[in-house]
């Protein structure tokens, strides 16, 4: 059979199924039975249009566009290339008097001549009609009786609702004292997400909770599903929402018995006459489901407020509903009484912190600009002389000072002073080295101390004045200063601070540009582009080590600088790259504070960095730096700056103009912990106040972030207990790396001797690799700002001489451990191709997203 006569007959079959319908459509509407004729007279329009309908709409949709063109070129049309509208179109005109099938014959043939079947065909459409219509009307009836039921349930909810919830308060009682005697407590976590890990806490107490509230807040350990606007996840459930649940079951239960009982007799009775059943609490469940919802959240929302050991006093009593209901109403009064106490000693306490900050924190961030100084400022874009004209001026006095951002550039203008012949000595947190009648002192801007009067001080990277947990500093240079001339030196967009901070002072302001313009590099780099004279950035020592490497192993000379390398080593390097010893430098951003090399081109490896937060997008004052360094006057008339990506955004941001710094850092002052000790000697609550102190206009408070995380690890110890507040203060403050965990123990394993009075244990030394150098080298130098701290100078001298030789390991084992580095996968320490992009293989990176999935 072809599909075009499988369609006709199943059109057919089609018709006759409507055919009938209709005309049981049509019995259904006459209370007495109509003849056939009567019946052909009153739907023959209906009769004479089914088949057309049916047919065309059934052969159209069914018959495939193939077999269309087909049934038309046998008709002689013309069908190739024909659009699809038309050829339907075309079908449908020809297929409409295909064999008509004769509606009118077979419903005579059918019904017309066999008057008993036509009979007895009315009364089974009029018998299934009639009971149709009166199961319509019991449903109306048992509708109504429904919607009393309703109107009566809510009725009674709403006037019991106060007796139930003394209902609630019991069950809840019970509950409570349950998970507490039974239950593990479980340390806080700050987002209830699954990637931190619960850690057990003990067992909960009475006394720990104020109200039900608290303790609702408190993890259960398992897991729930969750959605905060379009953040769909799975999190860690609180208390509050296994109460929720178990009160739902308690009162679905519970109010449906207390209903079964309260509705009137007249409805139940009505109910099984209609629905041939006894009303029960399981059909009353259905009646109230929609409602306990709302109740529930009204519960919740009363029983959080409610305290804890109020509730559990009904633990001690048998439930009696008018003395539950007696107590509760004597507990509230004396919860608004409490509440009243706790809000006035809450205000009392807030007054008293108030005049505490006022106290300790006062007017010290006020500056007190001596408006008798000059101060020359020296502002610009890097690699402008900017600071060779300051240190000129230094030079020339008989007595000098110069801040520096960092030790190697303290250590630089050291030498460089000496080796002019001008005595100058050096001073860092972690060394000191005194020349004999020296008059010029080199140091880190942390070194700065206000009392000392100098002929010229010159204050470097004055822009670091911005930096949240460094630019104290600068503002405490800048502003606490004492000498004939103050020589500041920054980039363009601290200008406008700086005159703020200096108003009212003489102020002489020198503004450089460059000479050496730079031109960005309109084809992306890659490095087998790599020439003499390229400084290639990076951000990380990682990425550093290993790009060095590629480069050294296709034949490049290269020189390496990155954050934690000795200062010496990175001075050796530098040497190395200024003796024509190697060809290139591969850097961090370190590369951008101070360090004026013969650099024709500086490329950009990354055009992203990791904060300490997040893997952030340079910014434009951070290209601007960086880029600065091409192009050294009178080596090259042009700098160039490459970028491996990205160039036009990048290029867009080296043109951008500066934003001007809107505010600066302030920090906690010797004086400011003075006041404190007059309140407590705990630091934990100063640095709560210092939270919640509220910087001024202008300015931004240090984080104290690694100040507070040290400050956990001796929290009710010997050591706070035995070390003076402001002492153990500074030994917080001490610049190390924290994030190394081994330098945090040797920091704790020396306040614990300084604590009991013992000598101060050594550092390890370990020389097996690279790494490992570099950690001992942090090592002595965290073992020297102890010492100098303590006053140990002889000591110091013997370990600054051992740093020196740990200094000179780091440099050897630079250039040859560097030359056998590969690139390998951070987890699994696969080696990977020199170009491959990320951090983690693909193997390590896919088994890292199928665990995280499965845990979800």
């Amino acid at each position: 059979m072809s599909k075009f006569q499988y369609v006709y007959e199943q059109s057919v079959e089609q018709t006759k199924a409507k055919i009938i319908e209709d005309l049981i459509k049509y019995f259904e509407q006459k209370e007495e039975l109509p003849t056939y004729e009567q019946y052909v007279k009153d739907r023959h329009h209906y009769i004479d249009q089914i088949w057309v309908n049916v047919w065309l709409n059934k052969v159209t949709n069914d018959i495939p566009r193939k077999e269309k063109k087909l049934f038309l070129k046998d008709r002689d049309y013309e069908v190739e290339e024909v659009d699809r509208k038309i050829i339907n179109r075309l079908f449908r005109n020809e297929v409409r008097d295909y064999e008509p099938f004769r509606v009118l014959e077979w419903i005579e043939a059918e019904f017309g001549k066999d008057e008993e079947h036509w009979k007895q065909l009315y009364e089974n459409a009029r018998t299934t009609f009639l009971q149709k219509e009166n199961e319509k009307k019991l449903q109306v009836k048992k509708d109504e009786v429904w919607n009393q039921l309703q109107q009566q349930t809510l009725k009674i909810i709403e006037h019991e609702k106060d007796n139930y919830y003394i209902y609630v308060r019991n069950f809840l009682a019970s509950e409570i004292s349950n998970d507490f005697n039974s239950k593990v407590k479980y340390k806080s976590v700050e987002t209830y997400r699954l990637e931190e890990i619960l850690i057990e806490d003990g067992v909960f107490e009475f006394k720990d909770y104020r109200t039900v509230g608290e303790f609702f807040a408190e993890l259960t350990g398992n897991v729930h599903y969750t959605e905060h606007w379009s953040d769909v996840a799975f999190e860690y459930e609180t208390y509050y929402f296994l109460y929720e649940r178990r009160l739902y079951k308690f009162l679905q239960k519970f109010i449906s018995t207390q209903l079964v009982e309260e509705i009137d007799t007249e409805t139940k009775v009505q109910y099984k006459d209609l629905f041939q059943k006894n009303l029960s609490s399981r059909e009353i469940q259905k009646n109230v489901n929609h409602y306990l919802e709302l109740l529930i959240h009204e519960y919740m929302e009363e029983i959080v407020t409610e305290y804890i050991d109020h509730l559990l006093l009904l633990n001690e009593m048998t439930f009696d509903l008018s003395e539950h209901k007696k107590l509760y109403h004597q507990q509230v009064k004396e919860r608004a009484i409490r509440k009243e106490e706790e809000l006035a000693e809450e205000r009392r306490k807030k007054e008293e912190e108030e005049r505490m900050l006022h106290d300790i924190f006062g007017r010290e961030y006020e500056a007190s600009i001596n408006k008798g100084m000059k101060y020359v400022l020296h502002i610009g874009e890097t690699n402008t002389g900017k600071t060779y004209h300051a240190l000129q001026r230094m030079e020339q006095a008989e007595s000098g000072l110069y801040l520096a951002p960092l030790r190697l550039l303290a250590l630089e203008v050291f030498d460089t002073l000496n080796n002019r012949g001008i005595p100058c000595s050096l001073k860092t947190g972690e060394e000191e080295r005194v020349i004999a009648e020296a008059m010029h002192v080199s140091c880190t801007v942390e070194m700065f101390h206000e009392k000392d009067f100098y002929e010229v001080i010159v204050i470097d990277e004055a822009q670091m004045l911005a930096d949240r947990d460094r630019g104290y500093s600068w503002y405490k240079a800048i502003t606490k200063a004492r000498a004939k001339e103050i020589h500041i030196i920054g980039s363009n967009n601290i200008k406008s601070m700086l005159l703020q901070l200096l108003d009212g002072a003489q102020v002489e302001l020198n503004e450089y540009k460059r000479d050496i313009p730079l031109q960005v590099e309109e084809k992306e780099f890659k490095l087998t582009h790599a020439k003499k004279a390229d400084a290639i950035v990076c951000f990380s020592r990682r990425r550093v080590l290993e790009t060095a490497s590629i480069l050294q192993n296709n034949g490049h000379s290269v020189s390496m600088i990155y954050g934690s390398m000795p200062p010496e080593t990175r001075k050796k390097q530098i040497q190395r790259f200024l003796k024509g010893e190697t060809t290139i430098i591969v850097a961090t951003d370190a590369i951008g504070m101070g360090l004026n090399l013969p650099i024709r081109r500086v490329v950009f490896l990354e055009t992203e960095k990791f904060d300490g937060i997040r893997r952030r997008r340079l910014t434009s004052q951070e290209v601007k730096q960086i880029a600065g360094r091409a192009g050294r006057k009178g080596i090259y008339n042009v700098g160039k700056v490459a970028f491996t990506q990205y160039v036009r955004e990048m290029a867009t941001l080296l043109e951008k103009e500066d934003e001007h710094v809107q505010t600066f850092a302030i920090a906690p002052t010797a004086t400011i912990l003075e006041r404190f000790q007059k309140y407590s000697r705990k630091l934990e609550l100063f640095f709560t106040l210092w939270e919640k102190f509220e910087s001024p206009p202008g300015t931004t408070k240090a984080s104290l972030q690694e100040e507070q995380y040290l400050y956990e690890t001796v929290k009710d110890t010997i050591i706070e207990a035995r070390i003076p507040l402001q002492e153990l203060y500074h030994f917080l403050h001490l610049p190390f790396a924290t994030r190394e965990q081994v330098l945090v123990e040797q920091w704790y394993s020396t306040m614990l001797c300084i604590a009991e009075g013992q000598e101060l244990p050594e550092p390890v030394l370990k020389n097996d690799s690279l790494e490992n150098i570099e950690l001992t080298y942090k090592a002595i130098g965290l073992h020297l700002l102890f010492l100098y701290r303590l006053d140990k100078r002889t000591e110091a001298l013997y370990w600054e001489r051992i740093r020196e030789t740990y200094s000179d390991q780091a440099h050897e084992r630079l250039n040859s451990d560097v030359q056998l580095m590969k690139k390998r996968c951070k987890i699994c320490k696969k080696t990977l191709d020199p170009s491959y992009k990320y951090e983690v293989c693909d193997g390590c990176h896919y088994s890292r997203l199928r665990k995280k999935h499965k845990n979800y």
